[in-house]
């Protein structure tokens, strides 16, 4: 999407016409910009029309209802934070005290927006002419809200008044593959650490696979999860941070919101649990707590131990509610094998398997294909090692 693109959309016509779209439809959308463009609509309006149409239907997942005012762009929708997580974000800032927090690299502005939401003062800077246009838009009806198109690091933060900072690097090259690298980040997070000499309450977003040991130790790393999906992890500091060094899974969603935090330096190994044999149920950490090298202290509470020392799987002798992970009663297991187990899913009339994995490189679907299964019962199983071995255990969900 190009200048043009956003300024069509900001003319009484096009504004009107993108209010006026039903749902995106994949299967309709073709005949439906056709019909456009035979009424006389510019196709170039048409095509920025529908690109719209089909991104807020993408957006309600992170946005909700907002996401039918908003303005987006492919790679602004991809990285933006969800509004749920923005919100969280934004206490933070509100809670420290915050008089103005530049947001550096605001992209489409979802995090600006959630601190505008809560009255705090944003300076939302983006380098990118259309991303910037698409955040003024989408913070328009925030007062407290500035959006300055330029360079994140050319702010002079201390003479605009700025007394906390957040920001969001870019973890995608231009062809639109995965940065993983921290160094490699646009900007990299040593620049964006060294913000803290002229404002302490700093506050990062970086992507969830980062290693412990390119954190500082003396931060608080956040993993977040919303429904078992693991969307960001965060960085905070000063007076961000209020719980001190150490790192936390926040889990949000369905199941309400949970956190587990442990104190101690961010960067420091997580701890290793013991393994033990297969007990009677089997539970799945969530995401964030294995991101956040929580799965011993989870363990710990659950009176469990490991399948395997190297997996994330944890098992017990018997049912303990717990909001860290999915729990599942073990029905069977045996050694892996691809005919044992079509016959074993075979002789109980078994059509649709739920395939769970952790330290095997089996791919689910192939195995269903392989499977061949035409059965009418349903059953999960979970590939993994049992005492180094690669084994199948068969369980079911546990209810609630």
């Amino acid at each position: 999407m190009d200048v043009r693109a956003v300024e069509q959309l900001l003319t009484p016509e096009g504004w009107s016409l993108l209010s006026r779209m039903p749902p995106y439809d994949e299967d309709g959308a073709l005949q439906l910009a056709s019909g456009l463009r035979d009424r006389g609509v510019d196709p170039d309006l048409v095509a920025a029309v529908m690109t719209q149409s089909r991104l807020r239907t993408r957006a309600r997942a992170k946005f909700g209802d907002f996401a039918d005012e908003m303005l987006f762009t492919p790679e602004g929708l991809e990285q933006a934070t969800r509004l749920q997580v923005a919100a969280r974000h934004a206490q933070r800032y509100a809670a420290a005290g915050a008089t103005v927090v530049a947001d550096l690299g605001c992209g489409i502005g979802s995090d600006a927006m959630a601190l505008a939401g809560l009255g705090v003062p944003v300076l939302a800077v983006e380098q990118d002419e259309v991303t910037a246009t698409v955040a003024a838009v989408n913070l328009r009806a925030f007062d407290s809200a500035t959006v300055r198109r330029g360079d994140a690091l050319a702010i002079d933060l201390q003479a605009e008044g700025v007394d906390a900072v957040y920001a969001d690097p870019a973890r995608r090259t231009r062809s639109g593959n995965r940065v993983f690298d921290p160094r490699a980040y646009s900007p990299d997070l040593d620049t964006l650490l060294a913000l803290r000499a002229t404002v302490p309450a700093l506050g990062l977003k970086v992507g969830p696979g980062i290693p412990y040991r390119a954190l500082p130790s003396e931060t608080h790393a956040q993993w977040v999860s919303v429904d078992g999906d693991v969307v960001e992890a965060g960085l905070w500091f000063g007076p961000l941070a209020p719980e001190g060094s150490g790192r936390s899974a926040l889990l949000l969603g369905k199941r309400g919101t949970h956190l587990l935090s442990q104190p101690g330096d961010a960067d420091a190994a997580a701890t290793q649990a013991a393994a033990g044999p297969l007990g009677s149920h089997l539970y799945e950490p969530d995401g964030a707590v294995i991101r956040a090298g929580l799965v011993a202290r989870v363990a710990e509470e659950l009176e469990g131990t490991l399948v395997d020392p190297s997996i994330a799987y944890i098992t017990t002798t018997a049912e303990r509610p717990t909001p860290w992970a999915t729990g599942f009663r073990v029905l069977d297991s045996f050694d892996f094998g691809l005919k044992r187990l079509r016959a074993y899913l075979r002789d109980r009339d078994v059509g649709r398997v739920t395939i769970k994995k952790r330290g095997t490189a089996v791919v689910p679907d192939q195995l269903r294909q392989q499977l061949g299964l035409k059965g009418s019962a349903d059953a999960t199983i979970v590939l993994t090692r049992l005492a180094g071995k690669q084994s199948v255990i068969v369980v079911e969900p546990l209810r609630g």
